[in-house]
């Protein structure tokens, strides 16, 4: 059985990587390198991919420039807006930033790129390989619109579809857990509930030292 996010990152180097580091029995018959018959793993969305990419805020996009630099850069937006279109699209409305257009002007000579979702409270994360394009929002408006999140104030300026070739779930270590205002307000609701009831002792115990002074 074929890993395919595997087939495309295990490349001549890779492997010689693995040899080198004792590694390579570990990957050989996902990879392509034993066996290349049977049916193909990692290659399109379920319900587990699509429940965790709805879930999340933002995510690291990389691409490469026609001079062989790798560029990241970090996409942000509200709750769900990178949306799965089918089990091999991604989609999301893209707005306007710094206006530097890197990521759109590599695309234009290599649409290959690399996406990196993380969910750091609980330390999992999905890679992903495809291949973007950018559809400007006066070619295709109704298409913008459709991506776009009314209750997010930004201006979007274009489409941004992601045509999936390969995902891969990663493993939890070194992922340092951080958590967002809104992954922190259900342990703190309980503590700020104990507070006001102290709070509110506090000020009867001085009410009552106050009538008996």
């Amino acid at each position: 059985m074929l890993h395919r996010w595997l087939e495309i990152a295990s490349t001549p180097s890779v492997k010689a990587e693995r040899e080198r580091n004792g590694s390579a029995a570990q990957y050989a018959r996902v990879d392509g390198t034993l066996d290349r018959t049977g049916p193909v793993r990692n290659d399109r969305f379920g319900d587990a991919e699509s429940e965790f990419i709805a879930g999340r805020d933002g995510f690291y996009l990389a691409s490469v420039s026609e001079t062989g630099w790798p560029y990241v850069q970090y996409r942000g937006g509200p709750i769900g807006f990178l949306r799965v279109l089918d089990d091999r699209t991604l989609g999301f409305a893209d707005f306007r930033g710094n206006r530097q257009y890197v990521t759109a002007g590599n695309i234009a000579t290599n649409d290959r790129v690399s996406l990196f979702l993380m969910d750091y409270a609980h330390r999992r994360r999905l890679k992903i390989f495809g291949h973007l394009r950018m559809i400007d929002r006066t070619a295709d408006p109704e298409l913008v619109a459709s991506l776009a999140s009314s209750e997010y104030s930004a201006r979007w300026e274009r489409a941004a579809l992601i045509r999936v070739e390969a995902f891969d779930w990663n493993c939890p270590q070194h992922i340092t857990p951080r958590f967002t205002q809104e992954e922190l307000e259900p342990m703190l609701a309980p503590i700020r509930e104990e507070i006001e009831t102290l709070r509110a002792e506090n000020q009867r115990l001085h009410h009552l030292l106050g009538r008996k002074a």
